[in-house]
């Protein structure tokens, strides 16, 4: 009897360990859970907004991880929605003012390229020419001043040029827009009286000017401009293609040094090379009116705004290496990301830069 029950005590035993061993083994063979996913809002810059798109595909491929979800809403609505916390990442071709940064020096501004403004124009007959304008005629045409194309300080520009006894139709953003802010300085570098009346920001109080026309985002800007003959407007560089499917003109913009020059990269560039060593720690400048010869003269650093607290390490860890991809000539600002939207690559001092603000999030 009691050798019997040692038998069965033994095959208890036997059974449990290769139970265990079995259960082990399954253990180690299943499958690891998939990490959580952390999830990214994107809003602001219709401008960034293209490269966004492009970016976000293929880093989260490479990072199942995490999600992130892109909102062209305007440059003001980033700004404000990384304040409050509603998205993680603020897209902005707008820096925060002085005012704002007082308000909220939890918050980052941190540039990830460098982007083009054009001024584009629908005039039956004269799309195919490069007119020249200038900051003091713009101005001109968005506070009223200048009402019609064939106008003197117009003809005096384009002397050759057969122009239209028409009215101009000025359109610009209803939206809180990046695209205002850096129009607007070019505006108000250039001309005083601007300057001193309406000056510059991401929302300005527009002159009233009979038959102008708003509109919402870069989108809104090219659709309004394409259906409406004589008018006039500033879109950003990363939408050069529908203006050019739909035959706008494209203006020549008189520099600091009084030459008229195309929204092409290598102009961009040249600019660029004249005011990124003037860039403090907080990255925080206009690069618009730049000086030099080729100088295009509306350029601007594209901006992530991003509080320094996040509200988690996995999150901060996920902005952290989500940004500084972005900024690397091998990831974000490779060439195949940067020349699709016409965007101009940071320059490595300002990576360096950026890299330190990047380092702050937590």
């Amino acid at each position: 009897m009691l050798h019997r029950l040692k038998k069965e005590v033994s095959r208890s035993v036997k059974g449990v360990v290769i139970l265990s061993a079995l259960g082990l083994s399954a253990l180690y063979t299943m499958p690891a859970s998939a990490a959580p996913t952390i999830s990214l809002l994107e809003t602001g810059s219709t401008l960034l907004y293209p490269l966004f798109n492009l970016w976000v595909p293929v880093y989260t491929k490479m990072n199942p991880g995490i999600q992130i979800t892109t909102q062209g809403t305007g440059s003001g609505t980033g700004i404000a929605e990384a304040i409050s916390g509603v998205a993680q990442i603020g897209a902005s071709d707008a820096y925060m003012s002085d005012a704002q940064i007082k308000q909220h020096p939890n918050i980052l501004n941190i540039p990830l390229a460098i982007s083009i403004q054009m001024v584009n124009y629908n005039i039956p007959g004269l799309n195919h020419v490069h007119l020249k304008l200038s900051g003091p005629v713009l101005a001109g045409i968005y506070s009223g001043k200048i009402v019609d194309w064939n106008d003197a300080a117009i003809a005096k520009l384009n002397p050759g040029v057969k122009l239209p006894h028409h009215k101009i139709i000025p359109v610009h953003r209803t939206d809180g827009s990046g695209d205002t802010f850096i129009f607007t300085t070019y505006l108000s570098d250039t001309t005083p009286s601007w300057s001193n009346s309406i000056g510059y920001s991401t929302t300005v109080s527009w002159p009233a000017v009979p038959g102008g026309i708003g509109a919402e985002g870069n989108p809104g800007m090219v659709q309004a401009l394409k259906t409406t003959p004589y008018g006039i407007a500033y879109i950003g560089i990363s939408w050069k293609k529908p203006v050019e499917e739909a035959k706008l003109g494209l203006a020549m913009l008189q520099n600091r040094a009084g030459k008229f020059v195309l929204p092409t990269v290598g102009n961009a560039k040249v600019a660029a090379s004249e005011m990124v060593s003037k860039t403090p720690a907080d990255e925080r400048i206009s690069l618009v009116y730049a000086p030099g010869a080729k100088s295009y003269p509306i350029i601007n650093y594209e901006y992530a705004i991003v509080s320094k607290t996040q509200p988690n390490a996995e999150v901060a860890a996920a902005m952290r290496k989500f940004l500084n991809w972005a900024l690397d000539p091998k990831g974000g600002n490779a060439p195949h990301f940067i020349d699709a939207v016409n965007f101009v690559p940071l320059p490595e001092s300002a990576v360096k830069l950026s890299r330190k603000q990047i380092a702050e999030i937590q």
